[in-house]
């Protein structure tokens, strides 16, 4: 193991990475503010929903959000150079760890991942090679790096990839109905657009995903198939650039490939002015020891976190809970209807909250139909109405509808949520059951108990 995890390798792949890393969180964070992102998460909101339990964490009041991402642009800049590679990186790590917490109205698996690669790259030594660092202290230099770095590259995609095939083993995309809903608004599309219409169109799409995320990676792994499946990656991720549309991950993507290729083969191609590695005798860092076990304890909470949806009860689909940091990526569309009145049973007072007149339409698409979201809105609107001298309990009456399937109760009527507690680890139940699994309770409207025996 100290041989796979230790021996020395030639560090351009890293190298290479870096450029390609850097430059795409440039663009990530520029064009999140030329695309109107900023504008429509972070400045428009009244507030924003956060991770429960980072409430504290709200963007910069008046235009300082454009700022914050024009930093974290010109840190991407920076990166990519290689010039204060150390502190620009921490920084951007940090920057975007916060715009993350901070919102989940635009919560994406991709984000988290990005999070993942910087806070490795905030380790991994990339700036010793062609970059502005070495320029100014040529000391720095060096062409080699532990072979860890790239086994810890390939396990995390191992994770990211074959749990994202795992959850793709449901009905909803087995039997095309996901994908077929997917691909209807791609109709318009030049071209393709009908195409995409087809159903053999789609079951290829089904399929394809399904085998490309099981096999990608023991493909790259083995010499004799890497270019059949790294032409395949350069396929698939083109396939989500262009028609699902999804950021830069499909390019961050096959960046990350380059860390199975023969790094000398990298060298060759991209830095042919760069010195040759020459191969040197194992020895191991006084920090072996201390390494191995932090990557161990770090990729077991990578395979732990997919699969805590497993210790809580009910379908993750259809409660959300524990879906959040698992890989489970493009599976389904919420569609939900909700109506919420708060009581003040002390002084008589009722009010049906409408939910324009607190949140953009984004956030009320998320408040309908995600439970977290329902309950950190009663929470906020709790706060609300005793700053005005209530002491109100918050009723809510949802119903959702999940992919194509019809709307269903969703939010138990006769549960005060603004007296719930929230537990990440566990059910809660006055998240209804869906179709099919348990009796549906007697839904009278907002606030009204259920009939006692």
């Amino acid at each position: 193991m100290n041989r796979l995890l230790f021996s020395r390798i030639d560090n351009s792949p890293l190298i290479f990475f870096r450029i390609c890393f850097g430059s795409l969180i440039a663009l990530e964070s520029f064009g999140a503010i030329a695309t109107g992102w900023v504008r429509r998460t972070l400045i428009d909101p009244d507030f924003t929903f956060s991770f429960i339990g980072f409430e504290w964490l709200q963007p910069l009041p008046g235009g300082g959000m454009y700022w914050y991402f024009a930093l974290m642009g010109v840190l991407g800049v920076c990166v990519a150079l290689g010039y204060r590679y150390r502190l620009s990186t921490i920084l951007f790590t940090l920057l975007w760890t916060g715009v993350y917490l901070m919102q989940k109205t635009a919560y994406n698996n991709h984000y988290y991942l990005l999070i993942l690669l910087s806070a490795m790259m905030c380790l991994f030594p990339a700036h010793r090679a062609v970059s502005l660092d070495v320029k100014r202290r040529p000391a720095l230099a060096e062409n080699s790096m532990f072979a860890y770095i790239k086994w810890l590259v390939v396990a995390q995609l191992w994770i990211v990839y074959t749990f994202a095939a795992i959850a793709k083993l449901y009905p909803d995309w087995l039997d095309l109905s996901f994908i077929s809903q997917l691909m209807e608004p791609k109709a318009g599309y030049p071209l393709i657009g009908p195409v995409l219409q087809q159903p053999w169109v789609q079951r290829g799409i089904a399929w394809f995903g399904i085998g490309y995320d099981f096999l990608v990676i023991p493909l790259l792994l083995w010499r004799p198939t890497r270019r059949l499946a790294f032409a395949a990656s350069v396929f698939f991720h083109l396939f989500n650039a262009l028609v699902i549309q999804v950021g830069i991950f499909p390019f961050l993507s096959l960046a990350l490939m380059v860390f199975f290729f023969d790094p000398e083969g990298v060298r060759r191609l991209f830095f042919p002015r760069k010195p040759v590695f020459n191969a040197r005798e194992l020895h191991l860092p006084a920090a072996a020891p201390a390494i191995s076990w932090a990557m161990g304890l770090y990729l077991l909470l990578q395979l732990a976190l997919p699969l805590r949806h497993h210790l809580i009860e009910g379908d993750v689909l259809w409660t959300e809970e524990g879906h959040r940091l698992s890989w489970r990526m493009m599976l389904r569309t919420r569609q939900g209807d909700l109506r919420m009145r708060v009581e003040d049973a002390r002084t008589g007072f009722r009010e049906v909250v409408k939910l324009e007149d607190y949140l953009t339409p984004d956030q009320r698409e998320k408040v309908m139909a995600y439970p977290d979201f329902t309950w950190q809105f009663a929470q906020r609107l709790k706060a609300k109405y005793a700053a005005q001298g209530h002491q109100v309990a918050i009723y809510a009456r949802g119903s959702l509808k999940l992919n194509r399937r019809p709307f269903h109760p969703f939010i138990d009527p006769t549960v005060d949520l603004a007296a719930e507690p929230w537990d990440p680890f566990r059910h809660h139940r006055w998240i209804l059951p869906p179709p099919g699994r348990e009796p549906v309770p007697d839904l009278k409207g907002p606030g009204e108990p259920r009939p006692r025996p």
